[in-house]
């Protein structure tokens, strides 16, 4: 089957809801209450017969493309299949390579008509969060480039100034994107430059973004040229739907507030008088007004929050109408004001491949998948993922105490917080795209005696940084935050990574910082966090998931009843850390570790570690640990004098120091591994060490292993870890080069 041409769409008759198409009410004819409804309903439906899905055979208007100056030529029918061609190729495409799509299909006749009007790179088109910029990017030289979308050294899923000039403005976090408009507008009129176009693109989920309205505020103050494109998809939160203490709908009164302007009353009473409200307009916008009935309830009603910031509102218009569009952003180009402008679409996220658009979560993110039928190609993994894991302790900790409660913002199914409240829906909060906010909410909790669970990807929970120190842990309040995604992340790139936390959180006073090895000890934590009251906790984990029961008990020395994992995690004593594996292998120590983290244990027989300078010891925080126990057989089968120890630290605050001392006392040499930056663990073991007098005799040699000082492109997770130096191999020459059992090459000048 092929799609119906977003050209044909709109020009559908306003029957569409007796059409088996996917087609939009026509803009050339007034619009009743009731057609004015039809009209957003059939938007948001998708085209009942089903698959195989297609695209075009071919694409000759698209093929014509190589950048936006190439556009200039073409009339609205070419630009409208322009679009429906740009769409297909995108599809196409993201099937083959995975990565964000739905988003960018709900843009790609917004991208066209951007880059139409206006001239980039003189002009600034800032795309917030650019995970929707894949149209962009085709448009702008890089169509050739999407085979290698998001891997190693191909083509990057977010915009990056460094990989074009046609990216004014890197993202890859919410929020931004007005912000970034505004300095450029006010610097170039500074500068004096001929042309001052600069627009924002940011949606209805990034605008609940604290920092949105701050440049708002702001913009209006000034008076700074620039048009503010804000993208209404409904879609606020991944995935929107999710059952939480505030119903399904999305985690925004905002996103409610222009949602109901489409069919609000007022316009429907004044739609007629509207029209009269022309002259009263600058006299270099009134043609824009000729569009009355796509956005006039807008200037009667609509506007009213963003015109009091300061702007001038357009809206709301149909975003996959490029006859309505082009017109309007023309007027607005040509306008010789220096208000700012904030023009509202309506748009749907997914918009022309029904798979997407039925999908709950609008395929916002995929793997490669079957074009015919949306399917995606998902290979199943041999244990659950660590986020799921820890939603289901979460759920195990909940049924045993009604205070537990969970928070997340904007990011329910990437936390596990949609998990949570399909078995909580009254105790799962989603705040929107607002960390600063979730953070201190939870600190409100906690003086009530609630126990909140703050969830946020490590990377998100910089944005809330002051709130951690100022509501959290000055007042010491036990707010227990979950960061998700800790270390580097793969194919989401830089702006992504959970590099640093380790870093900004071991230096604040009064937390418990603490980072799982497995899934049993990830279970165990969640447990932990859930009875600790004493102060703030952190749990931080990585993307990914769990070993397995097999792997379990053959490298970390598990003993499972039954071979299985427990179901129930149960809590460890804060500050401790356990011994894995002593010289020999895991099976030398008397006492297995078990479920509960027993660590009782001594030195096997052995003629390993006869002199202490073969004695190695690996102190490793968090998922490491597998890698160290892999290095530390390897070492030891290359050497029969080195003899290996690999510790589990379990947290970084506090330290366990008697067990560092126990190495200290047994080791020559210490190796610290972590997945975080410099300033985390190994620093806060260093110090430990220094102040204990530990190196004052030049007789224990110490290597902390952490991620480099430098930003990992998109990639797998195992290229990030191997250009990190943080695999096996790695551990593995680490300890011998320090224990002198290989010849490090000098590097020639």
């Amino acid at each position: 089957m092929k799609f119906i041409s977003p050209a044909v769409a709109i020009a559908a008759a306003a029957a569409a809801s007796t059409t088996t198409a996917f087609t939009t009410p026509s803009r050339r004819t007034p619009t009743s209450p009731s057609s004015t409804t039809q009209l957003f309903e059939a938007i948001n439906r998708i085209t009942p017969t089903g698959p195989p899905f297609s695209g075009p055979s071919s694409k000759p208007i698209l093929d014509s493309v190589q950048y936006p100056h190439d556009m200039k030529r073409l009339d609205m029918r070419e630009l409208q299949q322009l679009a429906h061609e740009l769409r297909w190729e995108i599809i196409e495409s993201v099937s083959k390579t995975g990565g964000h799509f739905s988003s960018s299909l709900g843009v790609t006749e917004l991208t066209v008509a951007l880059h139409y009007v206006f001239d980039m790179p003189e002009d600034d088109i800032i795309w917030d969060v650019a995970h929707q910029c894949y149209p962009h990017k085709m448009l702008t030289g890089r169509r050739d480039r999407f085979p290698t979308l998001r891997q190693l050294d191909g083509l990057s899923g977010f915009c990056k100034r460094k990989e074009s000039k046609y990216d004014s403005f890197g993202a890859g976090h919410s929020s931004t994107s007005i912000s970034a408009a505004q300095g450029m507008s006010v610097a170039k009129s500074i500068l004096n430059k001929r042309k001052n176009n600069c627009i924002a693109v940011i949606g209805d989920g990034a605008i609940t973004g604290g920092m949105a309205y701050e440049a708002m505020n702001n913009a209006g103050y000034l008076s700074s040229r620039m048009i503010v494109v804000l993208n209404d998809n409904g879609q606020v939160s991944l995935p929107t739907g999710t059952q939480t203490a505030g119903g399904v709908r999305p985690a925004s009164q905002l996103s409610a507030y222009t949602s109901n302007l489409l069919v609000s009353k007022p316009f429907q009473d004044f739609r007629d008088f509207a029209k009269g409200l022309n002259k009263l307009f600058p006299e270099n916008v009134q043609d824009v007004n000729k569009r009355i009935d796509e956005y006039a309830r807008g200037l009667v009603t609509g506007g009213t929050i963003f015109e009091e910031l300061g702007f001038f509102y357009v809206g709301p218009i149909d975003g996959h109408d490029l006859e309505s569009m082009v017109p309007i952003l023309e007027k607005l180009r040509d306008s010789d004001s220096t208000k700012p402008v904030l023009l509202h679409i309506k748009t749907v996220k997914g918009y022309g491949y029904p798979p997407a658009m039925a999908a709950s979560d609008r395929m916002h993110g995929v793997g490669k998948f079957d074009i015919a039928t949306g399917q995606q190609f998902k290979g199943k993994a041999a244990a659950p993922s660590f986020t799921s894991i820890f939603a289901n302790a979460m759920i195990d900790a909940a049924t045993e105490d009604r205070a537990i409660v969970g928070i997340t913002a904007a990011m329910p199914g990437g936390t596990g917080m949609d998990i949570f409240g399909r078995r909580f829906p009254k105790r799962t909060f989603d705040v929107g795209i607002a960390e600063q906010h979730a953070v201190t909410f939870a600190a409100g909790m906690a003086c009530e005696g609630l126990k909140p669970f703050c969830c946020i990807y490590s990377t998100f929970m910089q944005r809330g940084y002051d709130q951690v120190v100022h509501d959290v842990a000055i007042q010491n309040l036990p707010v227990r935050m979950i960061l998700d995604r800790a270390g580097v992340v793969g194919n989401d790139g830089p702006t992504h990574h959970g590099c640093y936390d380790l870093a900004y959180m071991g230096c604040i006073p009064n937390l418990t910082i603490m980072s799982p090895s497995d899934e049993i000890e990830l279970r165990n934590m969640v447990m932990t966090c859930a009875e600790f009251d004493d102060g703030p906790t952190v749990l931080r984990y990585p993307r990914g998931v769990g070993y397995g029961a097999e792997k379990l008990q053959k490298l970390f020395g598990y003993e499972l009843e039954n071979g299985e994992i427990p179901a129930k995690g149960v809590p460890i004593e804060i500050g401790k850390g356990r011994i894995i594996r002593l010289p020999g292998g895991v099976r030398a120590m008397s006492e297995q570790p078990t479920a509960n983290g027993s660590t009782d244990s001594y030195l096997g027989a052995g003629s390993r570690g006869r002199k202490r300078e073969d004695c190695v010891a690996v102190l490793s925080l968090g998922t490491r640990l597998s890698e160290a126990l892999v290095a530390a057989d390897e070492a030891e089968e290359m050497d029969p004098d080195l003899a290996v120890t690999v510790a589990d630290a379990r947290f970084m605050k506090p330290l366990d120091v008697d067990l560092i001392r126990e190495l200290v006392k047994n080791n020559g040499i210490i190796i610290t591994v972590e997945e975080g930056s410099i300033g985390g663990f190994g620093d806060h073991v260093l110090h430990f060490l220094s102040l204990d007098g530990a190196l004052d005799d030049g007789k224990l040699k110490f290597r902390p292993m952490v991620l480099p000082d430098t930003y990992f492109e998109a990639a797998t997770q195992y290229e990030q870890y191997e250009m990190a130096g943080l695999n096996s191999h790695h551990i593995r020459g680490t300890i011998l080069r320090l224990a002198q059992k290989i010849k490090v090459p000098v590097l020639s000048e």
